[in-house]
């Protein structure tokens, strides 16, 4: 498995796979994460197996809000060069290559990423189910989120740095 940063030629597969993972309230679209590509240049990594092919990604900005506001969803966030707080919008692995430790991964090198850039922690939001996976992953579980997004109750996740 390899990870590196998406490219506009990855938008296709990138697309696919959040449909096959996230609601249809949920997901973003095609052109949403064709902004996110342009703009998140450096915290949007994808991984490719050794067939090169697309089988996950992770991305989000990196701002000085800690925690995700819904209105980052619509209208992308440019990058701080350094500092802030890392977010993630969204991790999704094909559905044929789960259970693989590719969802854990991608997020150890979306760490590395971060820490890099001096960033004080990593937050997202997830589904109550999803909270396992990121304790597993050093992640501490912040409470309910503030986020509608979807018509969900998200919880706030966080790793310090």
């Amino acid at each position: 498995m390899k990870y590196e940063f998406a490219k506009t030629e990855d938008l296709d597969d990138i697309v696919k796979i959040e449909n096959a993972s996230f609601s249809e309230a949920e997901a973003g679209s095609k052109k949403v994460y064709s902004d996110r590509i342009d703009k998140l240049k450096g915290t949007f990594l994808v991984a490719k197996n050794d067939d090169d092919e697309l089988v996950g990604f992770i991305v989000g900005p990196a701002v000085k809000d800690r925690y995700i506001k819904d209105k980052m969803f619509n209208k992308t966030p440019k990058n701080l060069m350094l500092g802030g707080h890392q977010l993630v919008f969204s991790i999704a692995i094909d559905p044929e290559f789960r259970g693989q430790g590719i969802g854990s991964e991608l997020l150890k090198h979306f760490e590395e990423n971060a820490q890099k850039a001096h960033r004080e922690t990593i937050s997202l939001t997830c589904l109550e189910d999803r909270i396992p996976f990121y304790e597993i992953n050093g992640y501490i579980d912040k409470g309910i989120s503030d986020s509608n997004h979807g018509n969900e109750t998200w919880h706030n996740m966080e790793k310090a740095l």
